[in-house]
């Protein structure tokens, strides 16, 4: 799962280099690791609650509906809430609720309701989208200048290997403790009893219980550490010198927010449906349970590419490798809905290896010259990754035409990713940028 790059604000660390701040970013590295888990332990739920519930493709998409709608709803309001208590208190906070959200799910369990999940997944997305505000521009001003984008590169790695091994840890947890997710091919199509509905249901409280209490831990650590203090720092201009300058000037931006919500529609949506394409007879022909494993080498492709694009970048512009990931997507995506069996399976994952470096480069090349609006402009990226959401759209067209046509959806954002690549991202009205000094 993307994590949001930082900001062009610079926090120096004062004569000497005065603050130490490897241990704090050594702790922020785990948070980075539990929300890209927890989000991605969401393409085991999806399938998981299809089964049990007996839902459409639409119906089980509100999974991710109902996650990523919080990060529209909940964005404005944490970045107030930051605004008024720091970033400390912002990442305690976070981390309960999401602890509180993750609790939610043994009442889920117990009333066999998919309503109740859906509205426990709200909260557990709250609470990462208050980390998401609060976390990523701490990590990019906590140290020197010069190694902002190291220190950022490492705690996104440990964001995707959290998205690598959610998989694995919930096709152990979940699918290897249900009936629904041991059966061959996915399982979903006959009825599901009452015995075996309720069993199959309460088969995701001891992962989501274990989520919680590593949160709560988490939350008691950060807030026993002692953490670098920037205080107000960030803010490089006056409120009201930021009003005389306008972000629709900047394209890059303007056609950024758009490629940030689009390109979320494609990852989400394929990693909500990965499971069950993968057990499709036509294609993998496997139970839930084999196939989340192939759901880690399609987010661990992602993390390797991450790795590959930060040393390929030193040569490469960004805007070339993001025009070459887009079309690699697209052939992939294009080439997996036109055949069958291992060649869709494997162009599939491929995927994954493409979009490693699509959210960091479009947020990067967003808020390039932006100058003293880049707050404003990082804010707005942020809340694009409600296009998550949207992705359910996927689940539609999936009953509709069937799953491996539905594709036709992230093949279409990757043809404006490369729009925004080639022509979208060129900065326009560039602002000089600022470095401001901490105490």
């Amino acid at each position: 799962m993307a994590g949001a790059a930082p900001t062009s604000v610079r926090v120096e660390t004062g004569q000497g280099g005065g603050v130490r701040y490897g241990g704090a970013l050594a702790t922020l590295a785990t948070i980075f690791f539990m929300w890209g888990f927890a989000t991605v332990l969401n393409d085991t739920l999806v399938p998981h609650l299809k089964a049990v519930f007996q839902l459409n493709y639409a119906q089980s998409l509100l999974v991710q509906f109902i996650f990523y709608l919080a990060y529209f709803l909940m964005s404005l309001p944490w970045a107030k809430l930051l605004e008024r208590i720091g970033y400390k208190r912002s990442v305690v906070v976070g981390l309960t609720i999401m602890a509180a959200g993750a609790g939610l799910f043994v009442p889920a369990a117990k009333l066999q309701s998919y309503e109740w999940f859906l509205g426990a997944l709200f909260v557990l997305a709250s609470g990462i989208t208050l980390l998401q505000v609060a976390a990523n521009p701490y990590v990019a001003v906590i140290g020197p200048s010069d190694s902002a984008s190291s220190r950022l590169n490492l705690v996104q790695a440990f964001n995707s290997l959290g998205t690598t091994v959610a998989p694995i840890f919930g096709g152990m947890l979940i699918f290897a403790r249900s009936t629904t997710g041991t059966a061959q091919g996915g399982g979903g199509d006959g009825a599901v009893s009452a015995a075996t509905r309720a069993a199959d249901a309460q088969a995701v409280e001891l992962p989501y219980i274990l989520i919680a209490l590593v949160l709560l831990v988490l939350a008691a650590v950060i807030w026993r550490t002692r953490l670098p203090d920037i205080g107000s720092a960030q803010r490089r201009t006056s409120k009201a010198e930021r009003r005389k300058a306008s972000l629709w000037r900047h394209r890059n931006l303007v056609f950024g927010v758009p490629a940030i919500f689009i390109y979320l529609i494609a990852e989400i949506g394929i990693g909500s449906t990965l499971v069950n394409y993968l057990a499709l007879p036509s294609i993998g022909n496997m139970s839930h349970l084999a196939a989340a494993k192939y759901v880690s080498f399609f987010w661990g492709g992602a993390m390797v590419g991450r790795f590959l694009g930060a040393l390929f970048m030193r040569w490469v512009r960004p805007q070339i490798m993001l025009a070459a990931v887009s079309l690699g997507a697209l052939a992939l995506t294009l080439t997996s809905i036109a055949t069958s069996g291992q060649v869709a399976m494997y162009a599939i994952i491929l995927v994954g290896l493409c979009h490693s470096i699509m959210f960091p480069t479009i947020f990067t090349l967003g808020i390039k010259g932006l100058g003293s609006l880049t707050e404003e402009g990082s804010g707005l990226l942020i809340m694009a990754i409600a296009g998550g959401a949207l992705s359910a759209l996927q689940g539609v067209i999936a009953d509709r035409v069937g799953l491996q046509l539905s594709f036709l959806l992230p093949a279409a954002c990757y043809v404006y990713v490369l729009f925004y690549a080639v022509w979208g991202s060129k900065v326009t009205h560039a602002e000089p940028d600022e470095v401001v000094e901490a105490a």
